[in-house]
């Protein structure tokens, strides 16, 4: 891959790279499975068969606490379709194919994202809209505004994760047993379905500190929803709007150099 000489050729690029990946959903909508229907089987799940059996406490709507975990949880595992889409070109030498063509080497990287971005912004949507169908609300028009940007920036980090996951993995079936590993115990191991004051003493410690609990703490407050009683206080979980910012910047710095330099790595090969 070349580099081209304008940000206009650049961007150009980009958009038909952003075009290819979108092509990808619109031929095999099964793509957008693990963010928009699974997400739904969880709010039903919850609030409809586990709901009547959770009390967050202080006379509070369950189905207003679930929101904002499920949000959450569906974006962290969000990571898992850019890491099995960039792991696959990667294996059947799509990429390879690209950098004989006169086009900037990170072209491809900002159409990925952007394609991906568009699926999981998607999804929020429909998890909303499913939202305000069994009883959730916001109630302030600027804090929701609030929760939506750290929500959007949140999943361009687990986008960019999942990027670099693609690329470090040999092959995309790997994609799911690491993803999964991961992210599986730090999302149930947090806030975003039962209240922390429910679990053993030393599990409320993990779950006070667990980034995900922090997050889906923040979206709950600038929604205006419950936030179930903390015993484990710490500044993190006390103030979790700031600290979320804190943790998604810190994210980002990581993430989004490593994703560009291991795809450096992998296009010099």
């Amino acid at each position: 891959m070349s580099m081209p000489s304008t940000v206009s050729a650049v961007w150009a690029e980009t958009r038909v790279f952003t075009r290819r990946q979108l092509e990808h959903i619109r031929q095999i909508p099964e793509k957008l499975l693990d963010v928009t229907i699974q997400p739904l089987m969880f709010v039903l799940l919850f609030a409809y068969v586990f709901g009547g059996a959770i009390d967050v406490g202080r006379g509070g709507s369950y189905r207003e606490y679930l929101i904002g975990g499920i949000l959450v949880q569906s974006l962290t595992f969000g990571m898992m379709g850019p890491a099995t889409s960039i792991a696959t070109d990667l294996q059947e030498g799509v990429i390879d194919r690209f950098r004989t063509l006169p086009v900037s080497r990170y072209s491809y990287l900002a159409g990925h994202f952007l394609a991906e971005l568009m699926g999981i912004l998607f999804s929020v949507v429909v998890l909303l809209g499913t939202g305000l169908i069994v009883g959730w609300r916001a109630h302030t028009l600027g804090g929701t505004v609030h929760a939506i940007a750290l929500l959007v920036v949140f999943a361009s980090c687990m986008i960019w994760a999942g990027t670099w996951l693609g690329m470090l993995v040999r092959s995309p079936d790997a994609v799911m047993g690491i993803g999964f590993t991961v992210v599986f115990p730090i999302t149930f191991l947090s806030n975003a379905f039962v209240p922390i004051a429910s679990m053993p003493s030393a599990l409320q410690w993990v779950a006070t500190y667990n980034p995900v609990s922090i997050l889906v703490q923040a979206v709950r407050e600038l929604f205006g929803n419950p936030l179930a009683p903390v015993l484990k206080h710490a500044w993190p979980i006390d103030h979790p709007v700031a600290a979320s910012w804190i943790a998604v910047a810190a994210l980002a710095v990581i993430v989004v150099p490593g994703a560009f330099h291991r795809f450096r790595i992998r296009t010099t090969e």
